[in-house]
């Protein structure tokens, strides 16, 4: 299970206003430029201001992001934009995005910046995983249980959590070490389904 398999039903609401943007010449490529570079922007600022009401902009913007990712989508799908240059844009962008918006996260833990950065190493590792079911014949995997839109909606949370005033402490470990299980999970998930896929269209 994962909060991906919602994403028919955020589309079907996106749809009149993907139609409207195309109408008016805006291209997936722009839309996923976009959402990359205001959420490594927003990294940053938070990386060198972290104070923690400026942290209530994660959730906003991780809702934000869904819907432009879900925007560029449709663009390249329904309205004749996909290309190659936007297929690297997408997965690179998505990667960037992610590791920009956790690190504020493991700045501020006091625990140190190893447990968090673990988590970091295995999300990207995760949409890896993803990707690579192309190259071997299956299609790209977004298996969970913790994919890039459930891990927003944990970060969103942990924003939310410090934005009103609560603290990392020893828990946090045990909270980064959970969440790595998860990943772990997702990326063997992945990767057995990835190999399925391939020897079934194979067959």
């Amino acid at each position: 299970m994962s909060i991906y398999q919602l994403k028919s039903g955020f589309q079907n609401i996106l749809r009149p206003l993907v139609r409207s943007l195309a109408a008016r010449g805006i291209t997936a490529n722009q839309v996923t430029s976009i959402a990359a570079a205001v959420s490594v922007a927003l990294g940053l600022f938070l990386s060198v201001a972290p104070l923690p009401h400026w942290f209530l902009l994660v959730p906003v913007w991780f809702l934000l992001r869904m819907g432009l990712n879900a925007i560029d989508g449709m663009l390249a799908r329904e309205h004749g934009q996909k290309s190659i240059l936007g297929a690297y844009l997408n997965e690179i962008g998505d990667v960037v995005s992610d590791v920009a918006l956790y690190l504020p996260f493991a700045l501020i833990d006091p625990n140190g910046l190893m447990p968090a950065l673990s988590v970091i190493f295995l999300s990207a590792l995760t949409e890896f995983a993803g990707i690579l079911g192309q190259s071997v014949g299956a299609s790209r995997r977004y298996d969970g249980p913790l994919g890039k839109s459930d891990r927003a909606v944990l970060f969103g949370a942990l924003g939310i959590y410090v934005g009103v005033g609560g603290g990392f402490a020893g828990w946090t470990s045990w909270l980064w070490a959970v969440v790595a299980l998860f990943l772990i999970w997702t990326i063997i998930n992945r990767i057995s389904a990835g190999i399925r896929e391939a020897q079934a269209a194979a067959r």
